[in-house]
């Protein structure tokens, strides 16, 4: 067969990682970028890949397999449009849209048209996260009571020389929450409803540094979340997990899911229960590590990629599960700046 080709909007930081990913893939080839800046155009051609400064022209001209959008938040509606406007399926980073109404708008016309889309919520596609929604999911847990999460780092002084950085939205919430949002969801089922507190004592930019988050689940769970990128710590999942591309391993674990029956640590994949179903807490505990592939999450999503391209697999996560994991992350901003509770009901509606 021959391969697959993939066009790319975006050369910067994310899209570079995803030529990067489909260089190294067998059956898979970079058919072009698209890119408006000088860098963008340098890069293309260091690679020996098609440039183009238009993403309509590209498709035009180039009729991809498929195509990665990594531009700016505000460009991946009307870049998912004109792939499907053209019947390509498109893998969207995340987030799908800078607001809820306009990713409706992706998710109407995906759905109308049978196109698919795949937001780039790379992690739902980590062994050590779809195991852990497979032990919630198949009860090994037993009934799920409480979640608890982390993602604390310390973000260096150069990171925020950008001064949108500096400025709302340029902070941890819509920057890395929306990935913990994302595996919350998908291991834990929808969220009902949001509490929040924000804080920007550390740097004292107009955008927050720390977060702290209470979640509600339609099944019940709760869940809380602290998240700061003011803090030197181990307790991220791009560290603990060893799955990100730039990041050091760390070994720690950052998710905690306590179930009636066990409860368990991930990254880790300790799994802690008691050695009969009749024990309680003044009987020991019993260590079970779950075991997992060892397989590369962003491997794995170019793979899945490639399958649902091919039309041998529907999107693990899908346009709509894009615009609910944004409007989840929108609401908890939404309750820090008006001090209240936030539904899931109200951002979609």
């Amino acid at each position: 067969m021959a391969d697959l080709r993939i066009a790319l909007m975006g050369a910067g930081a994310i899209g570079r990682e995803h030529a990067g990913l489909i260089g190294a893939q067998p059956g898979v080839v970079l058919a072009g970028i698209a890119d408006v800046s000088e860098e963008g155009r340098r890069y293309a051609e260091s690679i020996g890949v098609p440039y183009f400064t238009d993403y309509n022209v590209m498709l035009d001209t180039l009729r991809p397999d498929g195509a990665i959008v990594a531009l700016p938040n505000t460009m991946h509606v009307a870049a998912g449009l004109a792939c499907i406007a053209r019947g390509i399926a498109s893998l969207v980073e995340k987030p799908i849209a800078d607001t809820v109404q306009a990713a409706r708008v992706l998710v109407d016309a995906s759905e109308a048209s049978g196109v698919a889309v795949l937001t780039g919520h790379h992690r739902r596609h980590s062994p050590d996260i779809r195991e852990a929604r497979r032990a919630v999911r198949d009860g090994v847990l037993g009934d799920l009571v409480a979640v608890n999460g982390m993602w604390l780092s310390d973000k260096p002084d150069s990171y925020f020389a950008a001064d949108w950085r500096r400025q709302p939205g340029g902070g941890p919430l819509l920057i890395n929450l929306i990935h913990e949002i994302d595996c919350l969801r998908f291991i834990c089922g929808e969220i009902d409803s949001v509490r929040a507190f924000t804080s920007n004592a550390v740097r004292g930019f107009a955008v927050e540094d720390t977060a702290s988050v209470i979640l509600r689940f339609e099944s019940g769970a709760l869940g809380t979340f602290m998240i700061s990128d003011a803090v030197a710590s181990p307790y991220t999942w791009d560290l603990s997990s060893g799955q990100a591309l730039y990041f050091p391993h760390q070994p720690e674990d950052c998710y905690y899911f306590g179930g009636r029956k066990a409860s368990l640590a991930v990254p880790s994949m300790n799994l802690w229960r008691h050695a009969t179903d009749d024990g309680n807490w003044q009987v020991p505990f019993v260590r079970q590590h779950l075991q997992t592939d060892g397989s590369r999450t962003y491997v794995n999503q170019l793979k899945h990629f490639m399958e649902v391209i091919q039309g041998k697999a529907a999107p693990v996560v899908t346009a709509r599960d894009g615009m609910m994991t944004l409007a989840a992350t929108l609401a908890v901003d939404k309750a820090a700046r008006e001090d209240r509770t936030v539904t899931l009901a109200e951002m979609i509606a």
